[in-house]
């Protein structure tokens, strides 16, 4: 049996730990039934339950449910409603939803989907730092439709991306390291196919075979 600081009272007969309890006015509670001997603590259980239940709380707060939102357009929609539905559309990713872009069609518009494939690919470049295609576009019935999801690294507005090692900067020059320039001392490696000089043959001594010199007369 544990005690309700979590001390080690021992082994105890059940009518003993029973007794322990009730005199401190505490419950005991058995956590561990399949050990041998099971084990019990002795605690107050209903705040024990209170306080399970108020970290379930917590973390069912931090918790977040994605949801499913809707943004709709028109294939001849103006400047300053589409800035403003994109707007809306950005802070849904931002906020780790999901988002349907819908694009409808009226009467002789059905005529050329190319503009709302067009409107839809505008999207998806305006919203590319914090979205990304799950479906690409395409028609279902009188719409057509485009679903984004959040990037797991997206930044928020104001925000600027890490630096990495070995990326480049501004100037163009690479952030790893260059290694250094051998000196002028030391030996260098011969060129690919160009090796130590043979040396000269040494000439040979006349043979008896060879012809002899011929001496003009005098």
């Amino acid at each position: 049996m544990i005690g309700p600081d979590g001390e080690q009272i021992g082994i105890l007969a059940i009518r003993e730990a029973l007794a322990f309890a009730q005199e401190r006015n505490l419950d005991l509670v058995e956590v561990s039934p399949t050990s041998k001997p099971p084990v019990c603590r002795v605690m107050d259980f209903g705040k024990y339950k209170y306080e399970q239940n108020k970290k379930a709380q917590k973390a069912r707060k931090k918790q977040h449910v994605t949801h499913l939102k809707e943004v709709k357009l028109r294939p001849k929609i103006e400047d300053h409603d589409y800035n403003f539905k994109v707007e809306h559309g950005r802070q849904f990713l931002l906020e780790h939803d999901k988002v349907k872009f819908t694009v409808m069609f009226r009467g002789r518009e059905m005529a050329h989907p190319e503009a709302g494939f067009r409107l839809l690919q505008k999207v998806v470049k305006d919203l590319e730092e914090v979205g990304m295609v799950e479906i690409p576009a395409r028609m279902e019935g009188r719409s057509m439709t485009l679903l984004m999801v959040p990037r797991q690294a997206a930044l928020k507005p104001g925000e600027k991306k890490p630096a990495t090692a070995g990326t480049a900067s501004a100037s163009g020059a690479s952030s790893a390291p260059r290694p250094a320039p051998a000196s002028g001392t030391g030996p260098r490696p011969a060129a690919s196919g160009a090796g130590p000089k043979p040396a000269s043959p040494a000439p040979r001594p006349a043979s008896a075979s060879s012809p002899a010199e011929v001496k003009p007369k005098s």
